[in-house]
């Protein structure tokens, strides 16, 4: 439909009926339609970070992980691996070396959690704030015409 528009409640509006309105009723028609694009902009919002809170936690959950795995790892396993390797050497380099292979893991896991926590940070909707960028960039141009 070249030279109209949709009115607010779904009817055709050709260019010539909105160059016979008042200034007064396209200024209205304006504001809502800038209230309109705003609420949809805010849900679009909304949306995004919830998506992006998911990652934070998904990230936090595997921090948690990690430390926890640590600990049992630690607990669980320490005592047999120092008496196993201390068939071989002296007790205390056993120890040694068995802390240093739980630290690796631990490391590992927590490496591995920050990648997630990265994925979801900076915590703002990017989609959003350029799709807004791209509105207002519209909005410009047909204030210039």
């Amino acid at each position: 439909m070249r030279g109209q528009t949709q009115s607010k409640d779904g009817e055709g509006v050709s260019t010539q009926e909105l160059s016979d309105r008042s200034v007064g009723d396209l200024v209205q028609r304006l504001s809502e339609q800038t209230a309109t694009l705003v609420r949809e902009e805010m849900r679009l919002v909304q949306v995004e970070l919830q998506q992006k809170g998911k990652r934070a936690g998904v990230g936090a959950g595997m921090f948690g992980g990690a430390g926890l795995v640590a600990l049992y790892g630690a607990g669980a396993l320490v005592a047999a691996a120092i008496l196993l390797i201390a068939t071989a050497v002296d007790p205390w380099i056993a120890a040694v070396i068995v802390g240093l292979a739980l630290l690796a893991v631990g490391g590992l896991l927590a490496l591995m959690g920050k990648k997630q926590v990265d994925r979801a940070t900076p915590p703002k909707p990017e989609r959003a704030i350029e799709s807004i960028q791209k509105d207002v960039e519209r909005v410009k141009e047909s204030a210039r015409r």
